[in-house]
């Protein structure tokens, strides 16, 4: 599954497998359930229902949702221009700790999130990041 989901309000998603007499096997009745909850991904896994762009958006399985899928393109680009312009070693542990989170109960997943917090106070990116932040407030200060 990608990190970040955008979509155009005209895309159409599913889980069509049961029209074919089987079920989704890749993952998708499971990730569509922990995203949509039970009742809703019943529904469309047995009936094979499809759903819009605009109820991707409302029901969070996309992050955002665009008039056009120019305007996604546009907008994943920029997105990711965004992230390429952050700390790769603070990028990589935040993917980590996203992702684990969907595999582990509340309480692991919190210790796990500290862990990997408290990790990164010796990276050299995070010594830049605060160094920077302070300079960029104490400039501020003194506008």
């Amino acid at each position: 599954m990608a990190d970040i989901l955008y979509c155009s309000s005209t895309a159409t998603f599913g889980q069509p497998e049961i029209k074919l007499g089987i079920i989704p096997g890749a993952g998708g009745s499971q990730r569509l359930t922990k995203a949509i909850g039970k009742s809703r991904a019943m529904e469309l896994i047995l009936t094979g229902k499809n759903f819009s762009g605009v109820e991707a958006g409302q029901w969070g399985v996309a992050a955002r949702v665009f008039d056009t899928s120019e305007a996604c393109v546009q907008g994943a680009i920029d997105t990711a221009s965004k992230i390429a312009g952050m700390s790769s070693v603070a990028i990589k542990a935040a993917k980590e700790v996203v992702n684990k989170s969907q595999d582990l109960p509340l309480r692991d997943g919190l210790e796990y999130e500290r862990k990997v917090f408290h990790s990164l106070f010796g990276s050299k990116d995070q010594k830049i990041g605060t160094l920077h932040d302070v300079q960029t407030v104490a400039w501020r200060k003194h506008r």
